[in-house]
């Protein structure tokens, strides 16, 4: 703002000074000294912080002017006549210089420079713009017309020395605008009009926000509320029925039919199957009662017999009892095509064949229909191409002497399932192919190139490991098997002689290793004809890797299955005394 072509405050002898507290500022500090005021001569240069003025002839006397120029708002201010005070009305604790009186007429109101009148100092309020026809004098250096001055300089008087001084205290202050403290702002003064106009309209539009926020929350939670009663609505009649329930048997049930519970599937998928099998009217009636049982997390996959056209629940039920399990099975390791009979006994123990037969039955008990051991004996003997044996078997397999024997150990130790109405044939392709599978993931293929054996004389040596020996010497025997093939020594394992009588048996006979046998080791040099029972993965694999050693002999010396190997024939005769006096090797006959 411009600040040249001012009048110095209390120029004219008409105006009356009313002291008023002083306001600090960047010029003076708390712990500064006060300030003292000299008077400086007339001729003196006096600043009054951004402008000089020089005071030529300094008049003090003149009682009023002839031509007033100023500010003619009228403002209900007090008036002063010459007052005699005993006391200073205000002190201001950092001066010690007198303060000026002057005479006022009453009929003039006061005005201060820059349009203030004596309210209050930076009060927004209190400020009055003169007229503009009043004031002709504008700067035209001035940029705001608000802070324009309207008063010529050839109508000032020169001010006192201390009216200087406040001048200069007064430019600085403005210089320096600070925060009026709210206590500065006279309580009696209301806003004008057009300030409480202002006001009013804000206090309408802040209530009209609220109400339209008000208004749109219970919108919101409204819609929120919709949307959740049409979920569970909607969810309510999927899951729990209603007047669009989706149709569904009412019973009592019709023949039996068999479905596959393939692995991972969905209780949605589960749902298909069993509508396209006629069990329930439709997939969502199974899903919706499947959904609140929770034994649906117990169905295993596999093959279920269920009766068809029940209602839904009805059909979870059915689902659930392990006795709808059909066509499982578990063949442990060792186990044979066919039973076979323990000699100390007489206990039968069930082959494959059996086991197989067994899975097969449908229908309630006394009514059930199974698939004959002896239809699943025919079968096995029948074209290999059609039973599944694989390519790296089956010219081996195509010169087995007893064709009834030839799927022995193509079918691998673990546990089955297989759908029973399937036909034996159907049922032996299906167990033979998966088992060819899960040997060649051990190497079965690549491996025996290593041990001088081929694919399928590896699954034969595998099964004797796997009759002869406890777990923890699968590697060792195997060793014993290899190095004996090596330097063309019989094998002469009980177990190969047990085989050919479909007996069980620890100690054989004389007559019986006697006996001339495709499977007999002891009368017959090599290996056997085809393995002797079904292998586990753990008896292929220690074939594929056997341990070092040159042992030759091994026997079992006690019922723990304590088993000693050894390269010299004396000292493996002299483990077999050991193996008599335990009782281990008396056949009992």
């Amino acid at each position: 703002m411009s600040n040249h072509r001012r009048r110095p405050a209390g120029e004219r002898p008409d105006f009356q000074y009313i002291p008023r507290e002083p306001r600090r500022h960047r010029y003076l500090e708390e712990d500064d000294d006060e300030v003292g005021y000299t008077v400086p001569p007339d001729d003196d240069l006096v600043t009054t912080g951004r402008h000089a003025v020089v005071y030529d002839e300094p008049y003090f006397d003149e009682p009023h002017y002839d031509e007033p120029h100023y500010d003619e708002r009228h403002v209900d201010e007090p008036h002063y006549e010459a007052p005699h005070l005993e006391e200073p009305q205000r002190h201001e604790p950092h001066r010690d210089y007198a303060e000026p009186r002057y005479e006022q007429p009453s009929d003039i109101d006061s005005v201060y420079e820059d349009g203030y009148g004596p309210r209050s100092y930076g009060d927004a309020r209190a400020y009055r713009e003169p007229p503009a026809d009043d004031h002709p004098f504008v700067d035209a250096h001035v940029d705001d017309p608000d802070d324009a001055q309207a008063y010529p300089d050839d109508v000032y008087d020169r001010p006192q020395p201390d009216v200087a001084f406040a001048e200069a205290e007064t430019q600085i202050i403005s210089a320096i605008p600070g925060e009026i403290p709210p206590s500065a702002i006279p309580e009696e003064i209301p806003p004008t009009r057009a300030a409480a106009r202002t006001q009013a309209r804000r206090r309408k539009q802040a209530r009209g926000r609220a109400r339209r926020g008000k208004v749109f929350g219970v919108l919101a939670a409204a819609t929120v509320l919709i949307v959740l009663v049409g979920v569970v609505f909607v969810g309510g009649k999927l899951f729990f029925g209603g007047s669009d329930a989706p149709a569904d048997y009412a019973g009592p049930g019709g023949p039996e039919v068999v479905v596959q519970v393939h692995p991972g599937d969905t209780a949605e998928e589960i749902a298909t199957t069993l509508a396209d099998r006629d069990v329930v009217a439709s997939g969502s009636a199974f899903f919706n009662a499947a959904v609140q049982s929770n034994a649906m997390n117990s169905v295993q996959p596999g093959f279920y017999s269920l009766s068809t056209q029940i209602p839904a629940d009805d059909a979870v039920q059915e689902l659930v009892d392990p006795a709808s399990r059909v066509g499982q099975m578990i063949i442990s390791e060792g186990r044979q095509l066919h039973d076979t009979t323990d000699v100390q006994t007489g206990a039968k123990k069930k082959g494959i064949y059996t086991l197989i037969s067994e899975a097969s039955c449908l229908g309630d008990a006394g009514q059930q229909k199974c698939i004959s051991y002896d239809d699943l004996n025919a079968a096995g003997a029948g074209d290999l191409t059609a039973l599944g044996v694989p390519d790296w078997a089956k010219d081996s397999v195509a010169g087995v002497p007893d064709r009834d024997r030839q799927l022995e150990g193509l079918i691998a130790a673990g546990s089955w399932d297989f759908d029973p109405t399937a036909g034996p044939a159907a049922i032996l392709q299906r167990l033979v192919s998966e088992s060819s599978a899960s040997y060649e993931k051990t190497g079965i293929l690549t491996a025996g190139n290593q041990v001088g054996l081929t694919p399928y004389k590896m699954l034969v040596a595998a099964s004797l490991v796997e009759r002869e020996a406890m777990p923890d010497d699968f590697s060792k025997v195997a060793r014993v098997i290899l190095n004996r093939l090596a330097v063309n020594q019989a094998l002469q394992f009980d177990s190969t002689v047990n085989y050919a009588l479909d007996t069980t048996e620890l100690a054989t006979t004389d007559a019986d290793r006697a006996q001339v046998t495709p499977w007999n080791t002891y009368a017959s040099p090599g290996l056997p004809a085809t393995p002797i029972s079904s292998p586990s993965i753990g008896a292929l694999q220690a074939v594929e890797q056997p341990a070092p050693g040159d042992w030759i002999y091994f026997v079992t010396i006690d019922a723990k299955g304590t088993t000693l190997f050894t390269k010299s024939y004396d000292e493996h005769l002299a483990n077999i005394d050991q193996a008599l006096n335990n009782g281990i090797l008396n056949s009992g006959r």
